[in-house]
């Protein structure tokens, strides 16, 4: 799946200026399979870009397309279809449930498309560092903690592009290596394609493509 941005410009940041080499305002493709950096500084839109990309807001002049189809036109049941099995996302605040432990998180997650088994839930945290917090609450966690496993949750669902606000922004960089290896792996199993959006730290990874806001 290709998604094209035609000529976006998100309202909150019409007034701001934005330079030559600025997807913004741009006819741009993200082509189906490639891994994408996204390089702002602060306040250039990288968590606008996430949640406009993914539908959860539509203040925006110009047309998102998925192939053919504008994502102004999706009604929710597709939205929900779209969510469980083609978009996957690291939102820059997370969203995990904070009452609800680790492992129900996870659960909540793997139970809309059953891609993971349990042990395999439990290996992944286990990479992670985290194969004790299983019964944690998420809200008890500390902030890296809980980047890794809301990366996690993103990685147990099929998708054709995993979008990603500041990943790693509270993760040390032997976590963060460790993370980006099981992000590739992941999305190079499905033949995916991700766009991780980043204050300009690549971590030493061969991106296919690196576009500034």
């Amino acid at each position: 799946m290709n998604i094209y941005l035609d000529h976006i410009m998100p309202h909150p940041l019409a007034s701001i200026e934005h330079g030559s080499d600025s997807i913004w305002g741009k006819h741009i493709i993200l082509e189906a399979g490639k891994r994408i950096a996204l390089n702002a500084s602060s306040g250039k839109g990288k968590s606008t870009f996430t949640t406009v990309t993914t539908g959860v807001r539509f203040d925006y002049e110009g047309q998102i397309r998925y192939d053919e189809q504008d994502i102004r036109t999706i009604s929710p049941s597709e939205w929900a279809q779209i969510r469980q099995s083609k978009i996957a996302v690291v939102f820059q605040d997370l969203q995990l449930f904070p009452k609800l432990t680790v492992g129900e998180n996870l659960r909540l997650k793997n139970e809309l498309t059953r891609s993971k088994t349990e042990k395999e839930l439990h290996d992944m945290l286990e990479r992670m560092g985290i194969g004790d917090k299983w019964e944690q609450q998420c809200g008890l966690l500390s902030m890296g903690q809980q980047q890794r496993v809301a990366i996690i949750r993103a990685l147990t669902q099929p998708y054709s592009w995993l979008i990603m606000d500041e990943p790693f922004s509270h993760l040390d960089e032997g976590n963060t290596q460790i993370a980006l290896q099981m992000i590739h792996e992941r999305t190079v199993e499905q033949g995916a394609g991700f766009v991780l959006t980043t204050l300009g730290d690549l971590h030493g990874y061969e991106y296919d493509l690196e576009l500034k806001l």
